[in-house]
């Protein structure tokens, strides 16, 4: 469900805006990272997995809420808005003092700090996680979480510097870890300007960085196809186009789809590819194989650009309509694994 959900919102809702800070929160709010495995005879570890469950069970409780009322809304009898944002508030209050009342008994418990801080992101405050995992990186700096949670908060915060440090340690901790390797290669690929200072090289350099990062989490994660995806979406900054290496990355992108919505999703990407090229009857092929209606705008879209690269002679003088489909993928939390480097500026 929550993959679905992902990637209902990335290529539905993105595709028209192209936001890789959106995407990037999206991402993060959508998909997990399955936990390590914890010492289940340790009583303080229980008392904290007893509080991340009913954290989650008070997140499905509101997500409840949330669909409920979009429902009702359908119908015109949906709860005002600022009531359900109190009831919503009420709900995760209860969460919050669980979580403060388990540090300020358990203080140099890293794993709480970085349940406090996996919770508070989710709520967005993203400076109040990232003094939780300051703290956390103080107390244990061997977790890699904590510095792949840092990288991300410092691509979006700053200085960009800390990021990839954070990254390099996290990677450098647990080089299995194939989420470390995909939200690198996401921050080099949208930071080119800052990546080729910083590592001395050209942007043909940097593009060959972040697509060796996403091969790696690939190889650690062959079948994981959003990471596919991320790989392949990663063709579309790269001047001049590397169109066989874009083909054969969504290639492998389709034969990871799931389902039909899935497939779908590649279909779009193969048309807009394939219109670029010249290759006009399978680019059509493959939009009359896009059937579901939350790509209809997007089909509509990559449609119209097709037939003015098929038919220039009927162009017309308005500005072409862009296709706008997401050019990076986003970045994941990691919930309990975190480790911190010791960037030029002090996390």
């Amino acid at each position: 469900m929550a993959v679905s959900n992902l990637l209902i919102g990335v290529l539905g809702a993105l595709v028209a805006t192209n936001q890789p800070v959106a995407l990037s929160n999206l991402v993060t709010e959508t998909t997990g990272v399955s936990i390590a495995a914890v010492d289940t005879n340790n009583p303080v570890e229980q008392e904290l997995q007893k509080i991340e469950e009913a954290d989650d069970a008070a997140a499905a409780e509101v997500d409840g809420w949330i669909r409920q009322n979009q429902e009702f809304a359908a119908k015109g009898a949906a709860i005002p808005k600022d009531e359900l944002n109190r009831r919503i508030r009420g709900r995760f209050e209860v969460s919050r003092k669980a979580y403060q009342d388990f540090i300020q008994r358990h203080p140099d418990y890293a794993q709480g700090r970085v349940a406090y801080a996996s919770f508070l992101n989710d709520l967005g405050d993203e400076d109040g996680s990232f003094a939780q995992l300051l703290k956390a990186r103080d107390i244990d700096p061997k977790i890699p979480a904590i510095w792949n949670n840092l990288a991300n908060y410092y691509g979006e915060h700053g200085p960009l510097t800390n990021a990839f440090i954070c990254y390099e340690k996290a990677i450098e901790i647990d080089p299995t870890e194939p989420v470390y390797y995909d939200n690198f290669g996401t921050t080099v690929y949208l930071y080119r300007k800052d990546v080729k200072e910083y590592y001395h090289i050209n942007e043909q350099q940097v593009f060959d960085k972040a697509l060796g990062l996403y091969r790696s989490a690939m190889r650690l994660d062959p079948t994981n196809f959003l990471m596919a995806s991320d790989f392949a979406m990663s063709y579309y900054g790269i001047k001049p186009l590397r169109t066989n290496d874009a083909m054969l990355a969504w290639t492998n992108a389709l034969k990871l789809a799931r389902d039909e919505v899935e497939r779908e999703g590649v279909y779009i990407h193969f048309a807009r590819l394939e219109a670029q090229t010249g290759d006009f009857a399978d680019a059509h092929k493959r939009l009359d194989a896009v059937t579901n209606a939350m790509y209809t705008e997007m089909k509509r879209r990559v449609a119209r650009s097709l037939n003015d690269k098929e038919h220039p002679e009927q162009a017309t003088n308005e500005p072409p309509e862009t296709v706008d489909l997401p050019v990076a993928p986003g970045k994941t939390n990691e919930v309990d694994k975190i480790k911190a480097p010791s960037p030029p500026h002090e996390p």
